[in-house]
C-alpha cells in the first residue's frame, strides 16, 4: 500500500525535474498559467471539473464510506478530510506541471519540424513567387532557421502578398497552436505523452517508469472501487471475502475486455461521458441531500462534535445545508440542458480524410449511453422504494449493527433469541453501559468512560460474532 501511494510521487517528481530542463518546457508551463476565461461558462467544463474532483477523492464511488467503516470512532476524521484535500491539490498541481512541461517540449519538437518544411518551401520559391528582397539579410538558409526568424519572415510576407499568401501553401508555425491542439483522455497518456517520451534522452527508461506508474495508480484506485463494492455486500450478506473478491474481479476482467477491442476507445469515451458523469453527479447530490435535509446537518454536527470532542467550523453547516447541494443542482441542471441542446456525439477517426470528426450516436448507441445513466442510478430509488413498503424487511437479516448516543451503546438489530437486548430497544431505554454480552474490557475490571461521553477504546466486541467486518 505504502509502495503504490508513494511511487508515483516518485516518478512524478523525476519527470518534473527532467521535463524542466528540456526546452520549451517554460512554454508550456506558461501556457496552463494563462486562463481562458471564456470558456467558464461552458455547462461542460464545470461538470468535467466537478468529475474530476469526484475522481480524485473518491466521492460518490462509496470506497471512502466502505474505508472509513473500519475507523476508529474517536478518528480525527476533519483532519484527515482536510489533510486528504490539500494532498489531492498538490498532486493535481504536480501532475499538471509534469504534462504541460512534457507537452511543451513536445510542441517545440513539432514547432521546429513545421519551420524546417516551410522553409523549405520558401527556398523553393525564392525568385518566382517570392522576391529575396522579402528575407532579413541575417538569415542564413544554409543553417537552421530559428522559430523567431521565421516568425519574422513569414510576417514580411504576409504584408507583402496579402492575397496571394494563401497560395504558397506555408502553414501556420505556432508554440501556441501546438499547444492548443493537446489532446485529453487516453490520447495525452498513450499519444501524446508517448510521442513526447520518445524524444528524451535515454527515452526507454522513462517510458517504462512512465508506464510502470500507470498500472501501479491503476491498481491503487481500483483497491478503493472494489472495497466499495465488496465491503457492503460482505456485511449484509456475510459471504466469503476471499470468494466474493475473486468473483467481483473475475466479473470486472470480463467486462473490461470490450475495452481492448479496436473499438475499445469508444467504449471507454461512452462509458467516461454517461456512466462516470451525469450517474455520479446524481449521486453525490443525492448523499448530500439524505446526509444535511433527511438525517439533519444538526444531527449530524451532533455526531461529529460527539466523535472529535469539538465543534465543527460553522462555515460547514451552510456549505452541507445551502451552498453545495444547490451548486450540485443548479449544475446538474445545467448539464441536463446541454445535453437536450446538443445531441450526444463521439469523436470518430476517419481514415479517408486522416482526422478525427464529430458523429452522432446511432439509436443504438443513444439506447446503451441511456441504459448506462439508468443503471448506474437505478439502485438509489429502487432500494428505496423496497424499504419504504417494507418489501424487504431490514431486520430480517443476523447483522448486528451498533448506534452511539450521548455515550451510550445499544444494539439496534439483534437476533430474536435475545430477548433482553431486544427488550432495551424497544423500549428506547439504553443502559449507560454496554452489557457484558457484547463488550467487555481488555484487562478486567470495571470499565471506565471516557471524558466525552464515550467509551474507551479498550473494550472489545468480544462476544459478537455476528458484526460486520467493517464495525471491528
Amino acid at each position: 500500500m505504502y509502495f503504490s501511494s508513494l511511487f508515483p510521487y516518485v516518478v512524478l517528481i523525476c519527470f518534473l525535474v527532467r521535463a524542466l530542463l528540456l526546452k520549451g518546457s517554460v512554454d508550456g508551463i506558461r501556457h496552463m498559467f494563462t486562463p481562458k476565461l471564456e470558456i467558464m461558462l461552458e455547462a461542460k467544463v464545470w461538470r468535467e471539473a466537478a468529475t474530476q474532483v469526484f475522481f480524485a477523492l473518491g466521492l460518490g464511488f462509496g470506497g471512502v464510506i466502505a474505508f472509513s467503516s473500519y475507523n476508529k470512532r474517536d478518528n480525527n476524521c476533519h483532519f484527515d478530510a482536510v489533510l486528504v484535500s490539500f494532498i489531492n491539490f498538490f498532486t493535481s498541481v504536480l501532475a499538471t506541471l509534469v504534462v504541460f512541461a512534457v507537452l511543451g517540449f513536445k510542441a517545440n519538437i513539432m514547432n521546429g519540424k513545421c519551420v524546417a518544411l516551410n522553409t523549405k518551401k520558401i527556398v523553393g520559391l525564392l525568385g518566382n513567387e517570392i522576391s529575396r528582397d522579402l528575407i532579413p539579410h541575417h538569415i542564413n538558409f544554409s543553417a537552421t532557421v530559428s522559430a523567431e526568424d521565421y516568425q519574422k519572415m513569414t510576417v514580411l510576407i504576409r504584408e507583402v502578398m496579402e492575397k496571394d499568401y494563401q497560395l504558397l501553401g506555408l502553414g501556420s508555425c505556432s508554440i501556441e497552436e501546438e499547444l492548443n491542439k493537446a489532446v485529453q483522455g487516453t490520447g495525452l497518456a498513450f499519444i501524446a505523452f508517448t510521442e513526447a517520451m520518445t524524444h528524451f534522452p535515454a527515452s526507454p527508461f522513462w517510458s517504462v517508469m512512465f508506464f510502470l506508474m500507470l498500472v501501479n495508480l491503476g491498481l491503487g484506485s481500483m483497491f478503493g472501487t472494489i472495497e466499495g463494492i465488496i465491503t457492503p455486500l460482505v456485511d449484509t450478506f456475510k459471504v466469503r471475502k476471499e470468494f466474493l473478491t475473486v468473483g467481483v474481479c473475475l466479473l470486472a476482467f470480463f467486462i473490461g475486455l470490450l475495452f481492448v477491442q479496436r473499438s475499445g476507445n469508444y467504449w471507454v469515451a461512452m462509458f467516461d461521458d454517461y456512466s462516470a458523469t451525469l450517474p455520479l453527479l446524481i449521486v453525490v447530490i443525492l448523499e448530500n441531500v439524505a446526509v444535511a435535509w433527511v438525517y439533519g446537518t444538526d444531527k449530524f454536527f451532533e455526531d461529529l462534535k460527539d466523535m472529535l470532542g469539538f465543534t465543527p467550523f460553522r462555515f460547514y453547516y451552510y456549505m452541507w445545508k445551502y451552498v453545495t447541494p444547490l451548486l450540485l443542482i443548479l449544475l446538474l441542471g445545467s448539464s441536463v440542458i446541454q445535453l437536450g441542446m446538443t445531441p450526444p456525439s463521439y469523436s470518430a477517426w476517419i481514415k479517408d480524410l486522416a482526422s478525427e470528426k464529430s458523429l452522432s450516436y446511432t439509436p443504438w448507441g443513444l439506447a446503451v449511453c441511456i441504459s448506462l445513466v439508468v443503471m448506474a442510478i437505478m439502485p438509489v430509488p429502487v432500494v428505496f422504494f423496497l424499504r419504504y413498503f417494507n418489501i424487504i424487511d431490514e431486520n430480517a437479516g443476523v447483522v448486528s449493527t451498533i448506534s452511539y448516543k450521548k455515550g451510550c451503546i445499544i444494539q439496534e438489530i439483534a437476533r430474536p433469541e435475545e430477548e433482553d437486548d431486544a427488550s432495551l430497544i424497544h423500549a428506547k431505554s439504553p443502559s449507560p453501559m454496554p452489557g457484558n454480552s457484547i463488550y467487555r474490557k481488555q484487562n478486567g475490571g470495571v470499565p471506565d468512560s471516557t471524558p466525552n461521553g464515550r467509551y474507551g477504546i479498550g473494550y472489545l466486541m468480544a462476544d459478537m460474532p455476528d458484526m460486520p467486518e467493517s464495525d471491528l
